[in-house]
């Protein structure tokens, strides 16, 4: 027993551990209940700032339309296209995806009577490659080709389709590849 104090428990006591349990459980249950007032007074501080009142409705929240300016969540779904045409310009397509609309659009550019005797065939570095059926219309489409060139740069924009070269029907060849040397030619062809 200790000599100080005649009533007071000896340390290790069952009611000393209480009491100091009961003092730790009140301190806590205090800092909580500030912890909780300094959030509601928080809380209220910002909704005052927005204009809220106790008991009001909140504004209600207006769904954005695709056209509509603004950002979007990150966590809205994104429209495909919107995607596609990000990709595009992310890898550097633009000029590709424009070749391959002249070449889908072919009729629609050059009207269906004059696509039913050439069609496209190729392109590359600017260049679009249409073959006729005849060397005929091949030279109706060499009288036409600044007309041809201005449709394109309308369906598809400027600068994708910097030249058209038209070519007649195709004919046998011995000649490789884009360029020639002048001369005679092979000799001994057949023999």
């Amino acid at each position: 027993m200790s000599t100080d104090d005649p009533g007071a428990p000896e340390p290790g006591d069952a009611a000393t551990e209480g009491d100091a349990a009961e003092e730790a459980n009140a301190e806590l249950a205090e800092r909580v209940d500030d912890a909780a007032s300094a959030a509601l007074t928080r809380a209220r501080a910002v909704a005052a700032q927005r204009g809220l009142r106790p008991g009001s409705r909140p504004p209600r929240r207006t769904r954005r339309t695709p056209g509509q300016p603004g950002k979007r969540a990150p966590r809205d779904p994104a429209l495909i296209g919107d995607q596609v045409d990000r990709l595009v310009t992310d890898r550097g397509w633009g000029v590709d995806v424009s070749a391959g609309a002249v070449m889908g659009r072919w009729p629609d550019i050059v009207g269906p009577q004059v696509a039913e005797h050439c069609q496209p065939v190729s392109f590359e570095a600017g260049v679009l490659r249409v073959r006729a059926d005849s060397t005929s219309w091949a030279t109706n489409l060499g009288l036409m080709r600044s007309e041809i060139l201005k449709q394109i740069t309308q369906v598809v924009g400027p600068d994708v389709v910097e030249t058209l070269r038209i070519d007649g029907p195709s004919a046998p060849t011995w000649s490789k590849g884009p360029r020639r040397i002048k001369g005679r030619g092979p000799r001994d062809t057949y023999g």
